[in-house]
């Protein structure tokens, strides 16, 4: 189910529980920010995502379930991660250490490590992070 004008993906962890908790948060409009690694972007070779860039929300079983729009993005040292950033990630977080321990867990988990191609890789303050803001634009059907 892809429209006429094919979105980039906008994907939310790894397929699996912690997906489905995000992709659920965006629908309910709780989560408006979302944190990546700029390594990551290197490894794939992927440019930056930009203000206006719109993308499809993927879920767990691989179905685009809604378009967001990003609003703003930044590029900082972990160290600069933020209430603003932690509160906009709409897991619930209350503190920037609260945010930073989620996901310094993710960052730092095999499967992650192993999408990284670095067994041993950990983040710290000068880990340079790509945070995205984005919004709702479209939420889409899903038959049956």
């Amino acid at each position: 189910m892809t429209g006429p004008h094919a979105l980039k993906t906008f994907l939310l962890a790894f397929p699996g529980p912690l997906r489905d908790r995000l992709v659920a948060a965006v629908l309910a409009g709780e989560k408006t920010a979302t944190t990546g690694l700029l390594v990551e972007y290197e490894i794939e070779s992927e440019d930056l995502p930009e203000v206006g860039e719109r993308s499809a929300v993927i879920d767990s079983d691989g179905r685009e379930v809604a378009v967001v729009e990003i609003t703003e993005v930044r590029v900082l040292p972990l160290r600069d991660a933020d209430l603003r950033l932690a509160l906009g990630e709409g897991e619930g977080y209350r503190s920037v250490a609260e945010w930073r321990a989620g996901h310094e867990g993710f960052w730092h988990s095999e499967e992650m490590r192993e999408a990284l191609g670095d067994p041993e890789f950990v983040v710290d303050e000068e880990t340079v992070l790509v945070v995205e803001w984005f919004k709702v634009v479209e939420v889409l059907q899903l038959d049956g």
